[in-house]
């Protein structure tokens, strides 16, 4: 039987997606393209509810799989299915419904759903699940750099967040089972390896006392094939002194860093329920920068959260100017059914959100811009991951350890043979658009 998997929503999601794809391979089933004209016999949708945006996103790709085949079995999985399983269940589009935390029992789902079409609903209340859900990847979708997902829920319940409701409190994976999984696809070739979780701030909160992110790190790097580790979001709180220490002590960290922000402004973040003010964040920056020089450092900024007044937000820009971010991933506040800011008074208009957002969008592009350019005439080494052809000529394209994206003029013959090594480029300029360093192979 054919088999299509669609994505939507974060690293997380693409992960266990992943993991799903290798499940129905190990069952016998064909993998087909989503959306490609292949009819698929099942349709399993990873579905994302992190905005009422993604809600609708969510339902138009459900629609689309039934859509390209109305005889297929339409498997909708997921964070929108844990927030409106109920109502998923009733949609003539969808014949089965899996909450989060059971995705590795797909196979096993699917097929007593087509000996009976009856057992079509397994969404639990995972509020109270406890236990990490066991999910393997042995190939990824990329050719260098693999996403392990290490951990899974949040019990933060920032005002806007509906992810704690639909993912659960916090769980880890056991350290072993990460450092297999990593040992596995080192061996195939991979040589950087990303750590992700919904909240990976807290890995290990719940497990024996000496399991931490720090000291899960330090397993992972000393695995042979592992050439590079980024990290997924910190929170703030987390770097300490003696975390970034120890941190810089590993040489394959990558100086890379994603520390969520959201408001540059105390009384929003108080009003989001964010648990850190904007002096702790920037002793934070500080602490990277001390034991990484020229660390890139990169957020994320909500725009027009309720009742964000315009002084509020000139703070805001201004402590992103102050902080100087080399990338800024920038939203406008979406409303969300079932969270407490979706009850606040004081709704921001979609004009002003529209305004904010274009102004910081401005800021990151020129702020980007100028971290790309600190780097010229440097030699930086690169990973490259694929080919690019560009005005008749052909690049090897790839990133820095600080993930600035460098393409360098090779021979078409030879193009192919960078792909997946680390090689040192000098970096010599910007790309017109300024989005990429342009440099050569020494």
């Amino acid at each position: 039987m054919k088999a299509s998997l669609h994505n939507l929503g974060c690293k997380v999601n693409s992960y266990e997606t992943e993991a799903m794809e290798q499940m129905l391979i190990d069952a016998g089933y064909e993998i087909v393209p989503f959306g490609d004209g292949v009819k698929a016999d099942i349709y399993i949708i990873n579905t994302c509810s992190v905005t009422n945006i993604a809600d609708r996103k969510s339902r138009q790709m459900l629609h689309k799989a039934k859509k390209q085949n109305p005889d297929a079995i339409v498997v909708a999985t997921g964070c929108y299915v844990q927030a409106d399983g109920a109502d998923l269940i009733n949609d003539e589009a969808v014949d089965i419904v899996i909450g989060n935390n059971r995705k590795n029992l797909l196979v096993r789902i699917i097929e007593e759903y087509m000996r009976d079409k009856r057992n079509n609903n397994d969404v639990i209340d995972i509020s109270k699940e406890r236990e990490y859900e066991k999910l393997n990847i042995n190939e990824v979708c990329e050719h260098t750099r693999a996403y392990i997902k290490v951990q899974d829920g949040c019990n933060q319940f920032c005002s806007y967040c509906i992810i704690p409701y639909t993912r659960g409190r916090v769980r880890s994976r056991v350290p072993e089972d990460v450092e297999a999984e990593v040992t596995r696809l080192a061996d195939k070739g991979y040589k950087e390896f990303v750590l992700t979780g919904i909240h990976l701030s807290s890995y290990g909160i719940e497990l024996a006392e000496s399991t931490t992110l720090l000291e899960l790190i330090k397993r992972v790097s000393a695995i042979k094939g592992v050439k590079r580790i980024r990290l997924g979001s910190f929170e703030p709180r987390i770097l300490t002194e003696e975390f970034v220490s120890e941190l810089a002590k590993i040489e394959n960290v990558c100086p890379h860093f994603h520390i969520s922000l959201q408001s540059g402004c105390d009384a929003t973040l108080k009003r989001m329920n964010r648990r850190y003010t904007t002096a702790e964040y920037a002793q934070s920056c500080e602490l990277l920068r001390k034991y990484f020089p020229g660390a890139a450092i990169t957020t994320d900024v909500i725009v027009g959260f309720p009742q964000e007044t315009d002084e509020e937000f000139i703070m805001t820009k201004e402590y992103l100017e102050q902080i100087h971010f080399y990338e800024m991933h920038v939203f406008k506040y979406s409303r969300r059914k079932g969270t407490v800011a979706d009850r606040m008074e004081g709704q921001i208009a979609e004009s002003v959100k529209t305004q904010r957002s274009a102004i910081l969008l401005e800021l990151e592009k020129q702020m980007s811009a100028q971290y790309r350019r600190s780097a010229l005439q440097s030699v930086q080494e690169v990973l490259f991951e694929e080919t690019v052809e560009k005005d008749g000529n052909v690049y090897a394209a790839g990133y820095t350890k600080t993930y600035i994206r460098v393409l360098a003029l090779v021979d078409m013959e030879q193009a192919d043979s960078y792909i997946n090594k680390i090689v040192p480029v000098r970096l010599l300029s910007l790309s017109e658009d300024e989005e990429a360093a342009l440099g050569e192979i020494i």
